[in-house]
């Protein structure tokens, strides 16, 4: 049987990963540090199991142990830090020898994605899957690459990890540059072929693919990050980086968003803007239908803007208050010639009656035109369809003809 002590101090099986092991003791040791408890019974504890964690964090130490017990661990093996040294550097520093100071643990890189989410995810919140592929250290060799761990320095780069190159850039100018080893990849030493791990092939580390849960909470904003700690690749002895999903909302066919307010247009027919309406307006983002009561007489003017308050994005980490829903109203006229000439003198009668012509402002001399159909991606081009009708022709022609008169002078 192997022993199991230590395991049993920390609360984890013998087969648990070492990011398993490691929770066990951060959630033990806040648990029972002398800070926190100062009766010497959680004094006793908090040793015991920093004690615990020494030996089993360390992929060598942990190995002697499961092979040999604590006998294994005689002559070197036993724990060498002191249970704050051990909380120190679990936490994000480390005391050096001399206890004059901290030095900030090694950390891995993070990992950084943008993840797509839709206004009502944001609106309603939303738990999702994602399928992440990552680097976690061996388990078969826990990460030393090797059964028992040996490795040479690698005598390319002279356990440097780096080779120095001089290249001539110019008469008497020469430029040293640092490549990383090609041997050993800037490891500094190699593992013998004979030696590497049959898991890992001595990477120390291997590829694993994982589903990690994400849930989007109500009111989040476009490009907030969620972070899922120590779910980035994992290296020997290093702090394992944190998973950053950055938000990247969607464009929406009726809703925009600004901050916690939302605004959308709506069309209603004139009618509707002139005579009041009771219908369902907007269809939210949670499929709920908002009824709007607009009184007889009350006439909406194209263009005009109203405002549904509470009906907005819910306040991030206070869903319960929101901001508001702006509303744009387009009024749709009827299509030309849709009424007879009768009809329309009985409409004319409901009408508010036309503005009478200000005399004093009518000038002296004035000519009637006709309006047509225009377009304003025409304005201001060289060959707009207004003007005189027989202008392109007339050039033409004036090519041809030494008289100055103008063509369409010289038809009338």
């Amino acid at each position: 049987m192997r022993p199991t002590n230590y395991y049993e101090v920390l609360g984890v099986d013998t087969n648990s990963h070492e990011s398993e092991i490691k929770r066990a003791y951060r959630k033990l040791a806040m648990k029972f540090h002398p800070d926190k408890n100062p009766d010497e019974a959680a004094s006793e504890k908090f040793k015991e199991i920093s004690h615990a964690y020494d030996i089993l964090s360390d992929p060598e130490k942990r190995e002697l142990y499961d092979r040999y017990g604590e006998e294994g661990l005689s002559g070197g093996g036993s724990n060498t830090m002191t249970p704050e040294d051990i909380f120190a550097s679990l936490f994000g520093f480390s005391t050096n020898m001399g206890g004059s100071g901290f030095t900030r643990q090694r950390r891995g890189e993070d990992i950084v994605k943008p993840f797509n989410v839709t206004l009502e995810d944001l609106y309603n919140s939303k738990t999702a899957k994602i399928s992440l592929q990552r680097d976690v250290v061996c388990s078969v060799c826990h990460g030393k690459g090797s059964k028992t761990g040996a490795t040479r320095k690698c005598h390319s780069c002279d356990g440097r990890g780096v080779k120095v190159a001089m290249r001539q850039i110019g008469p008497g100018m020469i430029q040293r540059i640092n490549t990383v080893c090609a041997i050993c990849d800037g490891a500094g030493e190699v593992i013998r072929e004979k030696d590497k791990c049959k898991k890992c092939r001595g990477k120390k580390v291997v590829e694993e693919k994982k589903k990690l849960d994400i849930f989007i909470e109500k009111g989040m904003q476009n490009n907030q990050k969620i972070v899922m700690q120590g779910e980035a690749d994992q290296e020997p002895g290093v702090e394992t980086g944190d998973v950053i999903l950055v938000l990247k909302q969607k464009p929406h066919d009726r809703f925009e968003r600004q901050g916690n307010d939302l605004k959308t247009e709506v069309n209603i027919s004139i009618t509707e803007a002139l005579c009041g309406f009771s219908k369902v307006l907007v269809t939210h983002l949670d499929g709920r239908g908002l009824i709007i009561n607009q009184p007889p007489g009350e006439v909406i003017k194209p263009g005009s803007i109203k405002c549904i308050p509470n009906e907005g994005m819910p306040q991030y980490k206070r869903p319960d208050f929101k901001g508001n829903l702006y509303v744009k109203f387009t009024v749709e006229f009827p299509s030309p010639l849709w009424i007879t000439p009768e009809k329309l003198k009985e409409l004319e009668a409901f009408l508010p009656p036309r503005k009478e012509e200000d005399s004093s402002t009518k000038p002296e001399i004035s000519d009637e035109v006709q309006m047509i159909d225009g377009n304003f991606s025409e304005y201001g081009s060289k060959k707009g369809k207004g003007g005189n009708i027989w202008d392109e022709d007339d050039e033409e022609e004036d090519e041809d003809d030494d008289d100055d008169t103008p063509a369409s002078c010289a038809q009338q």
